[in-house]
């Protein structure tokens, strides 16, 4: 089951020389050559795959200039480039086959600001929303506000001359643009800003790089300047590639060569630093959403909007909008959009109006309504009603809602996929629902489903077309429909590229350009680049170069995926269907996506690398003729026998001989997730790595041994309730430091969680007890108040006072609680990937809660991550064989209760536990419609992951990790709180909070407890 080297691409021999004399010089950054890291960034969100040479991640500037200049040297002029930044790009500008150059790691600083001039300078891997969060306290913002905003880099945005919602007020990244740095292919440093032309003149007079870059450029967009002119359409999107016209201003007496880089791709050199202008925040905001019959209705009535004077016009269509409805994000704005009775809501205007004062935009608003009203009372343009909102959160949370619905479009049902490769086209806004009827019937005539969204104010709008790419007659389609599309577009006086640049479509630059201009761009290309070795094949090749363009027709990710059995493919469906979206890259700490993701800055510790890891380990499984789909169900039917255990002694030493093996590699990635399923919840395809994870952990061991920590992990749910009755001795043990170190030396267990003493069962004295009889006897009103409270392994063991908090709080508010038996439930099984034992601990369980399902009172448990298992993990794994029985978390029944009102109002401060927050949106409302209820104020820390994570954190391994996230997003709220007033949802979050402020914080229930209690006493 070993894929060996032989199947996976090695490295290059020139490639590895240089990077062993890159490292010899002082190169500072991080070099990769895995097999693993390589493939992180050969994907983006576009269908195309390209495996990489090497990885190299610079750490500053420094490092760009070495690197380039070392490649210069006769041994290493055969090498190629190119720079990459969110690798987000919808047309595969940063895939290559060359040495990928990263800048998205490191070179994430914020270096000045001065806020008299209203500007920033940054590095180039500095990230849109990093970047405003940094200048929202000082009242000011970057504008362009493109969907990816939460991942995507300065440098990404300037090579693609990035725009978004808005741009027809903020326009796009080259108008913010005042300074650049960036480093050329033979190490000469360039740095670019406005200058007079006389100045641009005496540059080009120079004998060197530079001479021949300012020469050419001068020459190439002074002498076609009417061309330049006639040539590009008058759009807002003038997306040109290298921007010939923007060069010049209007009177010529202003030379820019910034603008040029803009947009270039990467295909001129590496942008390393940035001076960009900000704008203020403006602090008053309303949104209009605009409601029709149809999506042709919403295109039509757009301009009506923009010539209502709006900030921004957005448009999205029903399939956007339903693919939301199926989304965690609708929980934030349905209350926003809310449906019209009796009438369908195919179409969707958003209309924003900003201003420093309300009364700058209230007429504009109050005309806007008007006519509105006039139109939904003759019946005429389609529109069924409007909402307005003038909370910026709200606001802020439909943007998110609109942002998202790139990833959203890729989770649609069914083999095809609405894919990228014809969808920023831009044409005149007053041609847009035109041009778009055209596109739709283009569409139709093949039979194809398709989403859209999109910027109808700019008139630009996104149209995905839904096509299977493991289908070789559908990527022919692809192909075909491109070829239309460009027609369609030059047709109604449009760009093929009005937002997401050119990339694998850079075929088709000779057609827009015609052959005068496109020749001009290859000049341009070879006084930068002259040996094609900066992102070869993007934008141009350099002039009287045989080097080729890249093609709509080079290979997909479709080419590889096919490879795999459909069996498989649909059986392991969560990491097939990444789309390369990337928005588990997202940036925020306080954002519970990913943490392993942000603490590494490693895209193969992301769920799109751990996803195209396991794509790929799933496709040389196949290669080697090994069925994945048959091991799994003997491992599910049997354990290993005498033979099988005595093989994987002789793989473990073949493994530490240093025997290589590609399942290596996606153990290390797969070992570093946390297993909190928040990318199940925040993925717009709903990529769930630990379910694949645990998958691929059961198949991996079946050829390895496991650690010593996996059976003590897997085992915790048979073993502590023995432990807990020798609590004392047992705690006394783990508190010597030889044991502390025996468990962490030949375990790899750190800082053992302490067995709770009492017990519980010492708390509770025998009341609550679960017996039989005495509940069959009771009567109609007795079982009506009757409520269960489920066990699990955590709270009862080792939190034993919250288990026993929860009973005395169901006690004082009416309840008869009954504590069921301890019955495992499994969880450290599936984490570890014990799947034949957790198969069998579900059956166990469901069986037993189905019987308790049938005294039809609630059953309640404590903890989301391993409640929530009941729900998802269940399910998949027994079917139907699972049972109709319900397990709520406290506050989904809590919410639903009546409370005694409290005499005085409190106020307290919830952190909630990230499994929690995103399978259960509503968790943090419920909390304070909880505390409400008995008159209790109870706000929500907006937190990330405390990187605790069940056991992740006492793991060796796991130390640093899981302390740098707790410092990254927890750290700052507790100690400004106090652990000792916070309330904590999750147990693991209580631990690491006692772990590193040695308090632990109350859950929720206990304060709330706690309060009810003192009122009672006082009032007695």
């Amino acid at each position: 089951m070993i894929p060996k080297l032989s199947t996976v691409e090695s490295l290059d021999a020139t490639v590895r020389a240089y990077l062993e004399a890159l490292s010899a010089a002082g190169f500072a950054g991080d070099i990769e050559t895995s097999y693993g890291s390589r493939l992180a960034v050969s994907t983006d969100n576009s269908v195309y795959q390209q495996l990489p040479a090497a990885v190299v991640l610079p750490k500053h500037q420094a490092d760009l200039v070495l690197l380039t200049s070392l490649a210069q040297s006769s041994s290493f002029q055969s090498l190629k480039f190119t720079p990459r930044g969110g690798g987000t790009g919808t047309n595969g500008q940063a895939l290559t086959s060359a040495i990928v150059v990263d800048l998205s790691r490191h070179m994430r600083g914020i270096l000045e600001l001065n806020l008299e001039e209203r500007w920033v300078r940054v590095e180039a891997g500095v990230v849109k929303d990093q970047l405003n969060a940094y200048l929202k306290p000082h009242g000011f913002f970057f504008a362009p506000d493109l969907s990816t905003s939460n991942r995507a880099t300065i440098g990404g945005m300037i090579n693609t001359d990035a725009s978004g919602q808005g741009s027809l007020v903020y326009g796009k990244t080259s108008d913010h643009v005042l300074e650049l740095h960036s480093v050329l292919i033979d190490g000469t440093v360039l740095h670019t800003k406005p200058m007079p032309v006389a100045e641009a003149e005496q540059l080009a007079g120079q004998q060197n790089q530079l001479g021949r870059v300012y020469r050419q450029v001068l020459t190439s967009c002074r002498e076609h300047r009417q061309l330049i002119l006639q040539t590009f359409p008058r759009l807002n999107r003038f997306l040109t590639g290298y921007d010939l016209e923007h060069v010049f201003n209007d009177d010529l007496s202003q030379f820019d060569l910034s603008r040029i880089l803009c947009g270039s791709e990467g295909s001129l050199g590496f942008v390393t630093e940035a001076r960009l202008n900000i704008s203020p925040i403006a602090k008053y905001k309303c949104l209009v959403n605009v409601k029709y019959d149809s999506f042709e209705s919403a295109l039509r009535n757009a301009p009506l909007m923009v010539a209502a004077r709006a900030t921004s016009v957005e448009t999205v269509d029903s399939k956007v909008l339903n693919l939301a409805r199926a989304d965690i994000i609708w929980h934030q704005v349905k209350d926003f959009i809310q449906d019209v009775p009796g009438k369908d809501m195919l179409g969707l205007n958003m209309v924003e109006y900003n201003a420093e004062a309300p009364e700058d935009m209230a007429d504009k608003i109050s005309q806007l309504e008007q006519q509105l009203q006039q139109s939904m009372a003759k019946g005429d343009a389609g529109i069924i009603g409007y909402q307005l909102t003038y909370d910026n959160d709200a606001i802020s949370q439909i943007y998110a809602m609109r942002k998202k619905a790139v990833g959203l479009l890729g989770n649609a049902k069914g083999v095809r996929k609405p894919l990228p490769f014809a969808e920023d086209t831009a044409v005149p806004p007053e041609n847009l629902a035109d041009y778009i009827l055209e596109f739709r019937a283009l569409l139709d005539s093949y039979g194809l489903a398709y989403g859209m969204f999109g910027h109808v104010d700019a008139g630009v709008l996104h149209v995905r077309p839904a096509l299977d790419m493991c289908d070789p007659e559908q990527e022919k389609l692809l192909r075909t429909i491109s070829d239309q599309v460009v027609a369609l577009t030059a047709k109604y006086g449009g760009l093929m590229w009005g937002e997401h640049g050119k990339g694998y479509r850079s075929e088709y630059g000779p057609a827009f350009f015609g052959p005068v201009l496109f020749n001009e761009l290859r000049k341009i290309k070879a006084a930068f680049d002259p040996e094609n070795r900066v992102n070869p094949g993007k934008i141009c090749t350099p002039f009287d170069s045989n080097d080729q363009l890249v093609s709509v027709d080079d290979q997909k990710r479709g080419y590889f995926d096919r490879q795999i059995p459909v069996q498989v493919k649909d059986s392991f469906d969560s990491s097939l269907n990444c789309n390369g979206n990337g928005l588990c890259f997202n940036y925020e700490e306080q954002s519970p996506m990913c943490p392993s993701s942000k603490v590494t800055k490693d895209r193969r510790h992301s769920p799109k690398g751990r996803a195209g890891l396991m794509r790929e380990w799933l496709r040389l499984m196949q290669q080697q003729g090994i069925d994945v789909l048959q091991q799994e169900q003997q491992l599910l039917k049997k354990s290993s026998g005498f033979k099988a255990s005595l093989q994987k002694l002789r793989n473990y030493r073949a493994k530490q001989q240093g025997q290589y093996d590609f399942s290596h590699e996606v153990m290390d990635a797969m070992e570093g997730c946390l297993a909190c399923k928040a990318c199940a919840g925040q993925c717009p395809i709903k990529v769930d790595v630990p379910s694949f994870r645990s998958r691929f952990i059961q198949l991996y061991h079946s050829r390895y041994p496991r650690p010593l920590k996996d059976y003590l992990v897997g085992n915790i749910e048979r073993s502590a309730p023995y432990l807990t009755k020798v609590a004392r001795p047992v705690n006394w043990l783990l508190q010597r430091s030889f044991v502390a170190k025996v468990l962490e030396t030949v375990v790899g267990y750190v800082d053992s969680p302490q067995l709770s003493v009492p017990s519980l069962q010492q708390r509770i004295a025998g009341n609550y007890r679960f017996d039989l009889p005495t509940l069959q006897a009771l009567n109609a009103e007795e079982k009506a108040k009757l409520v269960f409270l489920v066990q699990d392994p955590f709270t009862s063991f080792y939190e034993a006072e919250l288990v026993a908090d929860a009973l005395k709080l169901l006690e004082t508010l009416g309840f008869s609680p009954v504590l069921l038996p301890f019955q495992p439930n499994g969880k450290p099984q599936h984490v570890k990937g014990f799947l034949r034992e957790f198969a069998s601990t579900a059956k166990t369980a469901s069986e037993f809660l189905q019987q308790i399902a049938g005294f039809g009172a609630p059953m309640l448990g404590l903890d989301a991550s391993l409640v929530l298992v009941y729900r998802d993990e269940y399910v998949k794994a027994l079917g139907q064989q699972r049972g109709d029985y319900q397990v709520q978390l406290m506050h989904e029944w809590l919410v639903e209760q009546a409370l005694p009102q409290l005499p005085q109002t409190q106020q307290f401060k919830l952190l909630a536990h990230c499994t929690e927050k995103t399978a259960l949106p509503a968790t943090e409302k419920a909390w304070q419609k909880i505390y409400a209820k008995a008159g209790l104020e109870l706000s929500a820390v907006a937190v990330g992951c405390c990187g605790m994570a069940g056991t992740y954190g006492h793991e060796k391994q796991n130390q640093h990790n899981s302390k740098a996230l707790y410092q990254m997003s927890w750290q700052t709220p507790v100690q400004q709180i106090g652990a000792a007033q916070v309330l904590v949802t999750g147990f693991s979050c209580r631990s690491q909070v006692k772990r590193m402020e040695g308090v632990k914080p109350k859950h929720p229930l206990q304060q709330l407890l706690q309060l009810l209690t003192q009122s009672a006493a006082k009032a007695s």
